[in-house]
């Protein structure tokens, strides 16, 4: 992976010094693809629900000043669902929208509400990706905190990418894989900064899959830091039988 970039600034070193670190969950989806019965953040794994575990790895990293939970306004089960995500710094907002962008940007706004302000960095992270480790979001810290832009939790392809035709359910091609990621969360860019580029997303009708898209969207290239083969996103019903086995090993 890349060197960190050089922050020659003394004023951006100050101001990297004093920003504080936010955790951001939007947690307002369904989840129809995982076949959960409702949204998939509260279907039982394990020993707890798929967002607690999520919360509690998040809750681990001291760095973080704060967990924000967005969820959808009229989302009335969230706390009987993660009981444990509690403390002056567990916050919850019912202000999601109908995409993860939308519900990125409210959460974002929520923030700055509570004292938030434009150099602080704010780490969005999956509520189903619920095998997160607090030492890969130490990891995402220690590699953005001195970068001018921000980055992401990334993996190289292993396995040989294939596009197919959607008509015929037939290969069409075979892609180069030397230079493609998969993408995961957390992915860590300053407020103002994220703010910025999901706005011109939405003002320009772009669809923005990850913040990473968004920020890219403005002529900016994140910082990749190597993820974790783990920190899969629980998204068929199969990966719920997969994370349950994995956290049976840890």
């Amino acid at each position: 992976m890349a060197a960190p970039t050089d922050v020659s600034n003394p004023d951006e070193h100050s101001a990297a010094a004093t920003a504080r670190c936010y955790a951001l969950v939007p947690c307002a989806g369904v989840g129809l693809r995982a076949g959960a019965g409702g949204p998939k953040q509260y279907a039982r794994l394990a020993d707890q629900t798929v967002v607690a575990h999520t919360l509690a790895a998040l809750m681990a990293v001291p760095r973080l000043a704060a967990t924000l939970v967005v969820l959808a306004p009229q989302d009335d089960a969230f706390e009987s669902h993660a009981p444990q995500f509690a403390g002056p710094m567990a916050w919850v907002a019912r202000c999601g929208g109908d995409t993860r962008a939308a519900s990125v940007a409210a959460g974002l706004q929520a923030l700055r509400e509570r004292g938030a302000q434009d150099d602080d960095w704010v780490l969005v992270h999956d509520a189903a990706r619920c095998l997160l480790q607090p030492a890969w979001v130490d990891r995402l810290i220690d590699a953005c905190l001195p970068d001018a832009v921000g980055g992401l939790l990334a993996l190289p392809v292993a396995d040989t990418l294939k596009s197919a035709d959607a008509q015929t359910g037939r290969i069409n091609a075979t892609l180069p894989r030397t230079d493609k990621l998969l993408a995961q969360t957390p992915q860590m860019f300053r407020l103002g900064l994220l703010q910025r580029a999901l706005a011109a997303a939405a003002a320009a009708g772009r669809t923005v899959t990850d913040e990473a898209s968004a920020v890219e969207g403005l002529g900016l290239a994140p910082r990749v830091v190597l993820g974790d083969y783990e920190n899969l996103k629980l998204t068929w019903p199969a990966d719920f039988a997969l994370a349950a086995r994995l956290l049976e090993t840890r």
